[in-house]
């Protein structure tokens, strides 16, 4: 298998390191051969360390300029995490739409702009697809493999195919819709969460507290659907009727969100949002995120 990532970040590096650990063939492609360099570097010590420390051989993962590459041949599937800039996206695929032979599946992991606007009026654009990825890219196994409004439902199908090989777990989305799939279900819960902070009725701790102690310990295990089939559909009507009424369905972001964005309290990244960081807090937390993803996916495979 021969997998093309395009992109230097976070998240590309993720996307390439999940690969190699599969030992798939990774190509690194950017704008940056020294930023390619790095990302490959780094690709290479998360592979590692989805492997218990064993190794990748450096030679499963190239790398180097995006407007120099012509070595398509044997490649399965490419894969755009670029910057999140729309005409970049465009301009991109454009390229990608003259280069990249018409049978090899063409994936972005854009999280906010629809395939159907990057790929809209390109002579390839049926084998163009979203492919949402979420981070830590190398850990998360979900991706989801969306269909635009000219992308051919085999080549989704197909694409999926190609993702369960290289031990990832996808899910088809039908419908080119804002927030495709999982992040529809984690807003409709955030919407909740931010109303019950903004109006008092729960801390921002206990808000977490709550998640991850109730259902969504249960989510490990098993989804949402299946644990009603378990638990009962009645249970839920009823409780539905008395709770779907007073749920927020506000169309605005709430207060205490709003209010830290405009103070520049964007969370780790600037050392405040809800809570605040300090470079070890920093460390410290993300070493330990990535520790219970790692034994929750441990979980989910066993299933």
């Amino acid at each position: 298998m021969k997998i093309v990532v395009i992109g230097s970040g976070i998240m590309a590096t993720g996307i390439a390191a999940g690969f190699a650990a599969e030992n798939a063939k990774v190509v690194l492609l950017g704008r940056s051969p020294g930023k390619c360099g790095e990302a490959k570097t780094k690709a290479l010590e998360l592979a590692a360390g989805l492997r218990d420390g064993q190794k990748v051989m450096p030679e499963f993962i190239d790398c180097g300029a995006l407007d120099d590459w012509n070595d398509w041949q044997g490649v399965n599937l490419v894969i755009e995490s670029v910057s999140e800039d729309l005409a970049l996206k465009q301009r991109l695929f454009a390229d990608l739409d003259a280069r990249v032979p018409a049978t090899v599946p063409i994936g972005s992991n854009s999280s906010g702009f629809p395939i159907s606007r990057i790929a809209a009026g390109l002579k390839t654009r049926s084998r163009m697809l979203g492919a949402h990825y979420f981070m830590p890219a190398h850990i998360v196994p979900l991706v989801e493999v969306v269909l635009g409004e000219d992308s051919d439902p085999a080549i989704g199908e197909r694409t999926c195919e190609i993702f369960r090989q290289l031990g990832k777990k996808p899910v088809l989305v039908r419908k080119d819709i804002p927030g495709f799939l999982a992040n529809r279900i984690q807003h409709a819960m955030m919407r909740e969460a931010l109303s019950l902070i903004d109006s008092g009725i729960a801390s921002p701790e206990d808000v977490d507290m709550a998640v991850r102690y109730s259902f969504g310990f249960r989510y490990a295990a098993i989804g949402p659907i299946l644990q009603k089939e378990i638990s009962g559909w009645d249970t839920t009507y009823s409780a539905a009727k008395e709770i779907f009424p007073s749920l927020s369905n506000t169309t605005t972001v709430p207060a205490c969100l709003a209010d830290r964005i405009a103070q520049g309290k964007h969370g780790m990244k600037t050392g405040q949002g809800f809570f605040k960081w300090s470079a070890e807090d920093i460390k410290s937390t993300r070493a330990g995120y990535d520790a219970r993803l790692k034994a929750a996916f441990e979980i989910l495979k066993s299933g």
